[in-house]
């Protein structure tokens, strides 16, 4: 069984998923960082606001002495539409999918590039029956003109 799981495990495909996966981690923590530290300031700039993460919309009565803030009312248990943590974490996504997309348009690129750059196959050569029936295609013509 443990020979099995290292030819599972030492195949290509397995290995190139796991690399995947952490580069992908690592990517997403920059794009975070990206949407939360430069991108979501710039927005809230323009739009009057500093901090979408914590806007949110209170959809239930708030206990006396709870303070309004996103995480206390959370805590009390007070129900609450927290649509700026939700337009961050779209934000989030649409840059990534962007910059996924640019990613594999540049991969298409390069790899239609290098199949550009091959030398073109000679033609194959023709099978030995093709080339008989031909010449007997050829001597039945020629008997009867």
């Amino acid at each position: 069984m443990f020979k099995e799981f290292k030819a599972f495990i030492m195949r290509g495909n397995v290995v190139d998923l796991a690399v995947g996966v952490i580069i992908g981690a690592a990517f997403s923590k920059i794009v975070d960082s990206l949407v939360a530290d430069v991108i979501m300031p710039l927005v809230g700039r323009v739009f009057g606001s500093l901090d979408y993460s914590s806007m949110f919309l209170v959809l239930g009565p708030v206990p006396a002495g709870v303070a309004t803030t996103l995480a206390d009312l959370k805590k009390a248990g007070v129900p609450v539409l927290a649509y700026g943590n939700f337009l961050t974490i779209v934000i989030n996504f649409v840059i990534l999918a962007f910059i996924i997309f640019m990613m594999v348009r540049a991969i298409n690129r390069l790899r239609r590039q290098h199949e550009a750059e091959k030398p073109a196959a000679a033609p194959a050569a023709e099978p030995e029956d093709v080339k008989l029936l031909r010449e007997i295609r050829d001597q039945l013509r020629s008997r009867s003109a």
